[in-house]
């Protein structure tokens, strides 16, 4: 089901053309897609995921204002950081996803945000929630997975796609989509970034590193799925507290405050 979703919006988006080549401003190589292309991208996996109510089901904006309003604040002050190297360029739009039982977060090329309510219940702070905001939002930010896209197909190849001369590589492309997993080089830029964009902020830069830090203490011997592709948890909690001191960030929000708010939050979810 999600590869014949996927398939359709790729075949939208480069059988309509892709209009020239952009160079990367970070991490050298070559991307095809362009600003433009990461938007439509992201709209058209918004509207699909919308219509998957069974495998998506988003919370309702209006009965959840408040839940809807307490992260519309941390992502707010992360696009206000005045790091964000396209904070006015993306739509930037929140959805909270009701699973309990899947601890995770994804942003869309375009800046589509999705949390999964599991992994807010999960957490125990707004710091540590805005942590992991700050690195989904740095994989469309950095543009992770348009670029990656063409490193693993190549110009050459996408512009046949995009000719129409290539139908078995348009589903290839439509198929590991579905279960593209960022690069550890991109974790890691992700991870580095989230503290960055948080410095600036009222949150603890190296609240990402709360996550990785629970999930290492729960000694679970099945962690979340997507961790297996990622790098080591222990190596990124200490990657996230070095940058912090290396950019000496003094956030220091009022943790009983912090806690307290975060507690309501989380009481405003079914």
């Amino acid at each position: 089901m999600r590869r014949r979703i996927v398939a359709g919006i790729i075949a939208v988006i480069l059988i309509s053309g892709i209009t020239g080549l952009e160079a990367c401003k970070k991490g050298g190589g070559l991307n095809i897609f362009t600003i433009q292309d990461d938007k439509d991208l992201g709209l058209k996996m918004e509207q699909e995921i919308a219509a998957n109510p069974q495998e998506y089901p988003l919370l309702d904006r209006t009965q959840y204002a408040s839940a809807y309003a307490y992260l519309e604040n941390i992502k707010l002050q992360i696009l206000n950081s005045g790091q964000m190297q396209h904070a006015s360029d993306f739509e930037w739009k929140l959805h909270i996803i009701d699973n309990d039982t899947v601890l995770n977060a994804f942003c869309t090329p375009g800046g589509y945000i999705y949390v999964y309510s599991g992994l807010i219940k999960y957490l125990d702070n707004a710091s540590s929630l805005a942590g992991v905001l700050g690195h989904e939002m740095a994989h469309a930010d950095q543009r992770h997975s348009t670029k990656q896209l063409t490193e693993q197909y190549g110009i050459a190849t996408l512009l046949e796609v995009v000719l129409g001369k290539d139908q078995n590589t348009l589903t290839d492309i439509a198929a590991n989509l579905t279960i593209l997993a960022f690069s550890r080089s991109d974790e890691s830029d992700a991870d580095a970034h989230s503290v960055i964009y948080l410095c600036p902020t009222q949150y603890r830069a190296d609240g990402a590193a709360d996550f990785f830090q629970k999930i290492v203490d729960s000694g679970s011997p099945q962690p979340p799925a997507f961790l297996s592709t990622h790098p080591n948890p222990d190596n990124r909690i200490a990657n996230l507290h070095a940058k912090e001191s290396e950019l000496a960030c003094n956030n220091s929000p009022s943790t009983q405050v912090e806690l307290t708010e975060y507690a309501a939050f989380k009481n405003s979810l079914p």
